[in-house]
């Protein structure tokens, strides 16, 4: 089973991908392989952002907890 990788070694890798394919010697293929790799590392980031966003709660002045 494979592990997954924190977030922030998660937006690490983003951006060597974007890096890479700023790289002009690229060829078409590996710039499409480092394009497909790039979104899926951005869905992992926004799955990531929303399971921490619902787990985020507000305490308010009642001492009552409510999601942010």
């Amino acid at each position: 089973m494979e592990e997954k990788i924190n977030l922030e070694e998660t937006f690490d890798k983003l951006e060597e991908t974007v890096q890479a394919l700023e790289q002009e010697e690229l060829s078409l293929e590996e710039s499409f392989r480092l394009y497909q790799s790039g979104m899926e590392l951005l869905k992992q980031c926004s799955q990531a952002i929303d399971q921490v966003e619902k787990k985020v709660l507000v305490l308010n002045d009642e001492g009552e907890t409510h999601e942010f």
